[in-house]
């Protein structure tokens, strides 16, 4: 059933960015004035289709689900001997070189439109995410060299104000691409128990590469969520209960060594399988000692021996909603799909320069992948993959590279520059450089899917 809901999240998210690209150039084809023969979901043989309006314009499902076009009358792909006068003068390449610019950039505007549509949604709707409360950091860390300590919370970054822990990884993100370090305002608990002390902490992020971004490059700085304190939840049958430890019992140490919070708990109780351990706790006011022996046992899927003493404890970080009105909400749509469209083209700009690796490109595996894990979150999370996925097929088709819609802009620009349009020769040759970069990019995406779903296997 895995398999089954990740196909259904792939091809729906799929068929939703083809369909929602494919339209930007039909419907400003037809403001053009443009006659379009066809809108293809999909690519290859059509296995349907249907007829529709004063055109006629075939709607068609075609065989392979990865794509879709919109076929126009154009005098590079139709004989145009039995078109009548009317529909001479709605074909393609009869059009000004703006109109045809328009009709080519509006896919990926479309594609825009929606990341800016969802996110909105998203941000008039209310997400709950984790508020930047940071968790104690190793001491050798650079989060700790700088100052941060436990319980700090970050309220803003280089002036910019931040709410949740998602604004603090992304503004961080850009700081790093941009090879710049971080100021942050945080919030830190006044020992003497009476309100916040205000304190801003420098934190270098020279140590972080471009390539680290792919993974938790916060928790290379150092950073990560407070979690809450040991304190044990539902008690099932095993070592826990032999124990007799009980719900509401807050642990304060393992065997001498302070408990800092839940996760730290938990990860010491894993690692240690079949080994004796010595809890200091506190039940009400009362502390008290206990020794359990966790047992050992396999861990689903990963094939590791891990320790459980069977209790739930709670580690949920501690949560906030924000949410806006509606012109709020598209103005921070805007920002984050021009932030994103921006963080893209840098990184593909790195690549071209070697400071990226070729590993974070992806295909229709990894992205499959995303798409079954985040329908399996829930909605929001779900759309908010859907956004991305929307910004990054905006710009791709906007890179310069023939075959795309960047590579038909660009024969325009140069067309409005020389005052005459690319000659046929000119155009085969860069098409067949085209598709031969796109095919590299494709297999290169392909190998880097291939190895991380063997790596996560």
């Amino acid at each position: 059933m895995t398999l089954l809901h990740t196909l259904i999240a792939f091809f729906v998210a799929l068929g939703t960015l083809v369909v929602v690209h494919e339209l930007g150039h039909y419907l400003v084809a037809r403001w053009c004035g443009v006659k379009v023969l066809r809108f293809s979901v999909g690519m290859g043989r059509v296995i349907w289709s249907r007829r529709f309006g004063r055109d006629q314009t075939e709607w068609a499902l075609s065989i392979l689900p990865l794509g879709g076009y919109v076929k126009m009358l154009d005098a590079r792909e139709q004989d145009l001997q039995d078109i009548s006068e009317a529909d001479l003068k709605r074909e393609f390449t009869r059009q000004s070189v703006w109109r045809r610019i328009a009709i080519v950039a509006a896919g990926p505007i479309a594609n825009f439109l929606l990341a800016i549509l969802l996110f909105a949604g998203l941000y008039m709707h209310g997400v709950p995410e984790p508020v930047p409360v940071l968790r104690a950091a190793a001491t050798q860390s650079v989060a700790y060299q700088s100052g941060l300590r436990a319980g700090d919370r970050i309220t803003a970054i280089n002036g910019a104000p931040v709410h949740v822990w998602s604004e603090v990884r992304w503004k961080l993100m850009q700081l790093v691409l941009e090879k710049a370090d971080a100021r942050l305002d945080v919030e830190r608990p006044n020992p003497n128990g009476s309100g916040k002390l205000l304190n801003t902490v420098s934190l270098p992020l020279g140590s972080i590469a471009a390539d680290d971004l792919e993974g938790d490059f916060l928790a290379k700085l150092g950073l990560s969520l407070a979690r809450p304190p040991a304190v044990l939840g539902k008690i099932m049958d095993g070592p826990a209960k032999t124990a007799g430890l009980q719900t509401g019992d807050r642990i304060t140490a393992i065997d001498g060594a302070p408990v800092q919070d839940g996760l730290a708990f938990v990860e010491t109780v894993r690692e240690s399988g079949g080994k004796p351990l010595t809890l200091e706790a506190v039940r009400g006011n009362a502390p008290f000692t206990v020794r359990v022996t966790p047992e050992s046992v396999d861990e689903e899927g990963s094939g590791k021996r891990i320790g459980r003493i069977k209790v739930e404890v709670p580690l949920a970080p501690e949560m906030a909603t924000v949410s806006d009105d509606i012109f709020t909400a598209l103005a921070k749509g805007v920002r984050r799909t021009w932030d994103t469209s921006v963080m893209s083209i840098k990184m593909i700009g790195k690549m071209v320069i070697g400071q990226v690796s070729l590993k974070n490109i992806t295909g229709p595996i990894t992205i499959a992948d995303y798409a079954g894990q985040t329908a399996r979150v829930g909605l929001v999370s779900y759309l908010s993959f859907l956004a991305f996925i929307s910004i990054s097929l905006g710009v791709m088709n906007l890179l310069p590279i023939p075959v795309l819609d960047g590579g038909h802009l660009l024969y325009y620009a140069l067309e409005i520059l020389t005052g005459r349009p690319v000659s046929e020769r000119f155009g085969e040759i860069a098409q067949r450089a085209g598709l031969g970069i796109l095919m590299a990019l494709m297999l290169v995406a392909a190998f880097n899917d291939i190895v991380r779903l063997m790596f996560q296997g």
